[in-house]
Order: C-alpha cells, then structure tokens, then sequence
C-alpha cells in the first residue's frame, strides 16, 4: 500500500470548519437548554432510558428507520422516501467511510476533523490493491446515489405531484439558502474529486469525470477553486442550517430519545415542546393530510406553518393557526418525524384566557352518585352528544338489556362533562375539577366497566382518568366482546356499509379492527380511500374554537366523499358527534355502529 501524504492542512478547509464548530455548539447549547427546561422528574426519567438497553435499542432502530431511512416516506410514495433516504443515508456514508479510510490509511491524521471530509485532496492512494478500488467504488457509489437524490428534489420543487404531494411547503429564505447550498455540496464534491482523481484515485464516477476534465483542461490543472467552492458549500449550509428547516436534522437525533422515554408536551414552547417544534422537517406533508387544506380553506394553517411562525414569535399567527384546527390529529398521524401538531395547538392555547371557565368545586358528587345502584356491572356514560343523537343511547340500552348485562346509566339525569372541551381550550384547571368529580362517581358506583358511546369521552377517560381496577371500554369493543361471547346473535344482511373512523377513536387510540369485526358481522364492510390512521375527520370537530359552520360544508362533503364513492347502502360510523355532522349533508343513511348491530338482533327475530 503506498500512501503520499500532499500537506496536512489547507486554507480552502476553513469554511467547513469554522461553519462545523458553529452547528456543533449551537445543537450543543440547544440541546442542554431544551434539556433544562424539562423538570426535575422528566430530567431522571430521561437520563435513565439512555441506560435502558431496550429503550437504546429502539432508539438506534428509530435513528436509522426515521433519520437516515425515512421508512415512514417510504410508506408514503416510494420516490419520496427514495429521495430523501438516498441523501441522508448517502451522505452518512460517505462520511462513515471518510473516516475508516483515514483510520486505516493515515492514522496519525484521524484528529483533523476536515480530512475525512476532504481525504482525496490531502492523501494520494493506490488503487491497484483490492482495499483501494473496494473504498473508492464505494465513494462513488454513494456519490451517485446523493446525486440521484438532489437531482429528485429538483424535480420536486416544480413537479410535487409525482411524489405524491399535492402541496408543498413555501419555503422562507433561510430555507430556500439552506436548499440551495445543499444542493451545491454534492456536484462540487464531484467536481472536486474529479479534479484530484488521477492523482488520488477514484473509481467510475470520478475517473469518468476527470478524463472529460482532461479533455477541457491541461495536465496542470489548478484543483484548489473546486475544493474551495466544496467547502465553501458545506459551510453556508452549516452557518445557515439553525435558522431553516433543516434544523430537524440533529433537532430529531434528540426528540427520539425524548419520545421514547415518555417525555409528554406539558408547556407552550419550552422543553419537549421546543424539540417538536425544531425537529419538523417542514416537508409539507401535514398540507395533503389537513382536511381544511384539501378544501381549501387555507393551506397556511397547517402544522408545518405553525411551527414556522412559533420560531418567530409571531404570536398573532400562532393564535390564528392554533385556535382554527379541527384537532383531528391527522397532520400527527402523518407526520415522519412524529411532530404532534394537535397537542402543540393545545399548549399554544393554554397561554391564552377563555370565557369557558365555570366552577365545578360546588357541584354535589354525593346526590349524583346516590342516584346509582350499587353492584351493577357496566355503567354507561352517554356523554354531552347523547341529545343531539338519541338514536345511539336508545340502541345501546337495548343491546344491554337484550344481551342481558347488569348494567345502568351514569348521565341519565344529566351528569358532569368528561372535560375535553375545557382540555381543547387549554384550560386544564377547570378540566381537573371536572375529573376529579366523574371520578369520585363512577368508583362510588362500584362498577368494573365503564362503557362510552362518545369517542371524544372514551380517549379523555383512558387518557386523564385514574380508574384503577375499572375497565373503560368504547362501545364498539363492547359489542364486538357481546358477539364474540355469543351473547347477542345477528341476522347478516347483504347491505355495503362504509365505515368511517372517528378521529378520536382511531387515531386517538387506536382502534380500528374492533368495529370492522362488527360491522362484517351484520353485512358487508367497504372501505373509502382514505381510512384507519388518514380516515378524513367529519369536519363537524368541536377542537376548532373559530371555525364557522358556513365553512364547514366543504369539509364534511370531502369525508362523505370518500365513504359514498364505494356505493355503499349505509354510512356506518362510531362517534355520535359524526353521525349528526354527516346527517346535515349525506343522501345515504348515516347510523352510529350501535344501531346497525341493533337492528340487526330485531331482524332475526
């Protein structure tokens, strides 16, 4: 092996390093300062997973499959996911194998951070060993995957359709620097390289390049400009990358380890929140999955524009952007970082002082919960929806009492609201007395499950509640436990149902194959377009706190859309709040999943 070191340091290495000693201490100082700004127990609770193998485990999984793979965009469009891994994975590369060339080749440099990045310009390699031509194969190869991956974002930039996106992010200036000085980084790699090739070997790529080179150029070509314009690249995107949205680049090395140790959102932009914040790669696609953006209501009041104007303070935007979401969670679901744009709304209107404030320090849980008989199996809450649908309760408390439960209502007389709307507004200390109240009846009554009608209710009472030894359960698993048991037997009709998932129930928590189960057990399931975690949320969400009904229309017609296009009978859904939104506007019947089974038992006999 035969190693000609050239010189050990070069000035056109300068703006590499002083823009790499810049980010380094900037992530740095970022990262302790977001650290810091969690309190005491999140802090130990976060230091203690990094000592948890398996929480490391996952970790390092999510790394590779989120930062460097992007399994996520993979998912999504398959050209997508490819442009993105094919950068990020490739540039990983390079600088993996920069480094073991160093440690193997030139051992003694290994302290010099700028020569792995620049190792073909300071050390000449033979490349008649195997070692040789196998590390700049590799090089090359990788090169040209980076190369294919820019020259992707390029034809993204003007032709978003063909990746699947119907909208794109407008990008702010910092962005579109940050954009353009990445984009230089690789093509002037390649120039530079193929400049020094015949004198420190390269492979297809770069030995291609340098006989054309030589075809233009004398035997004494000046390589140094091409370097210089290399490093002077690398430094613009390094100077300007905290300011644009590729801060999610290392903001996201931290927000996994965040995550992954149960760290929650608790304040408006301080800790955690600040890591979601910065780690939102800004590429647009909460734009697609927002149900206002797909009808047009507004395209700038999407997640990624949220975090946007949360970076520069714009309070008066932030409130505009947080108060008009619909809370779906759907820009969440979608995300590839796993940016919880819904939660981040809510700490955003924590800050703020609403109207919605009553006082429910007086309200008398005793007379309440009295009313209760002791012993029974199943209590059933309702919810505040129950007037305005009065289809479900009905059909619930038949399905009950013909499945033979021992079973009463919590609300019947009326009861105390789980506390989601006082949540929604941000006001948490309302919504603690709400919850303490509910609480203190449902364990006076003695019951061992709680069964709910109203998806919005179900996720707040497994989400706020402490009801240890009580099983909450939303009526959909209920009935699908009935059916299992052979409780309650169906007649199977031949009409197409098109189930619609609720936001809450779905995203929210996660269930999907309970009520599908039991909508194929009375007829046949069709499923719209979109459906499970992109189901398009009914439009008639109470999250949104200055939304009018006037445009709401739109949103409603676009999810009715998706479930009527599979010439479906029925609209089935499981959330009494949907089943009164699509109502206003469908031709097809809409019925809540209690009533389809209900009917179904009436048929049979």
């Amino acid at each position: 092996m035969k190693n000609i070191y050239t010189m050990e340091f070069n000035a056109f290495v300068i703006p590499f390093v002083l823009g790499m000693t810049f980010v380094l201490c900037w992530c740095v100082i970022g990262a302790a300062r977001i650290i810091m700004e969690l309190d005491a127990k999140e802090r130990k609770t976060f230091f203690l997973s990094l000592l948890n193998p398996k929480i490391m485990a996952k970790n390092i999984k999510e790394w590779f499959c989120d930062c460097l793979f992007h399994v996520k965009l993979w998912k999504r469009n398959k050209l997508l996911g490819y442009m993105h891994s094919s950068i990020a994975f490739g540039w990983f590369m390079i600088i993996v194998i920069g480094h073991i060339e160093v440690f193997l080749y030139t051992p003694d440099m290994i302290h010099r951070v700028w020569y792995p990045i620049f190792f073909r310009y300071f050390v000449a390699i033979a490349d008649n060993t195997m070692q040789g031509s196998f590390f700049f194969f590799l090089m090359d190869f990788f090169l040209l995957v980076i190369l294919s991956g820019v020259l992707l974002a390029m034809v993204k930039r003007v032709w978003s359709l063909l990746f699947g996106m119907r909208r794109t992010t407008r990008p702010s200036l910092t962005d579109l620097i940050g954009l353009y000085a990445l984009w230089a980084i690789f093509p002037l790699r390649l120039l530079a390289e193929g400049f020094t090739a015949d004198i420190s070997g390269g492979s297809f790529l770069t030995k291609s390049l340098n006989q054309l080179l030589h075809l233009f150029f004398s035997n004494e070509m000046n390589v140094l400009p091409s370097w210089w314009a290399y490093s002077m690249a690398l430094g613009v995107f390094m100077f300007i990358l905290p300011f644009s949205r590729y801060m999610h680049i290392p903001a996201e090395i931290l927000l996994i380890p965040l995550r992954n140790a149960g760290i929650k959102i608790k304040s408006t932009r301080k800790g955690y929140s600040r890591a979601q914040v910065y780690s939102c790669p800004g590429c647009g696609v909460c734009i697609d999955a927002c149900p206002m953006s797909a009808t047009k209501i507004n395209t700038k009041d999407t997640t990624v524009y949220l975090n946007r104007q949360i970076k520069r303070r714009n309070e008066k935007r932030i409130e505009e952007i947080s108060d008009k979401c619909l809370l779906c969670g759907k820009c969440s679901a979608v995300c590839p970082v796993g940016v919880e744009g819904d939660k981040l709304r809510i700490a955003q209107r924590s800050v703020r002082k609403y109207s919605l404030e009553p006082d429910y320090s007086q309200i008398d849980t005793l007379q309440l919960s009295g009313k209760l008989e002791k012993g029974r199996k199943v209590l059933y809450f309702a919810g505040c929806m129950s007037p305005l649908t009065p289809g479900i309760v009905k059909s619930m408390t038949s399905l009950l009492n013909k499945a033979g439960e021992q079973w009463q209502m919590m609300d019947e007389d009326g009861g105390i609201c789980c506390g989601r709307p006082m949540l929604m507004a941000g006001r948490k200390e309302a919504a603690q007395q709400m919850i303490e109240k509910n609480t203190a009846i449902i364990k006076e009554s003695g019951a061992s499950v709680l069964l709910l009608s109203c998806p919005i209710c179900y996720r707040i009472f497994k989400e706020k509640y402490a009801l240890e030894g009580i099983e909450v359960l939303h009526h959909t698993e209920y009935i699908y436990r009935l059916i299992s048991d052979g409780k309650i037997k169906l007649g199977k009709s031949g009409l197409k149902y098109a189930y619609h998932d609720p936001c809450e129930l779905g995203r929210g928590c996660g269930i999907y194959d309970e009520p599908r189960r039991v909508v194929e057990s009375v007829g046949t399931l069709v499923e719209g377009k979109k459906n499970r975690q992109e189901s398009i949320c009914c439009g008639g969400s109470l999250g949104s706190l200055t939304l009018g009904y006037d445009k709401r229309k739109p949103l409603v017609e676009n999810a009715l859309n998706n479930l009527t296009d599979t010439s479906a009978d029925i609209v089935v859904t499981a959330c009494p709040l949907c089943k009164n939104t699509f109502a206003k506007y469908a031709t097809n019947p809409v019925l809540d999943i209690a009533e389809i089974v209900n009917r179904a038992i009436l048929e049979e006999k």
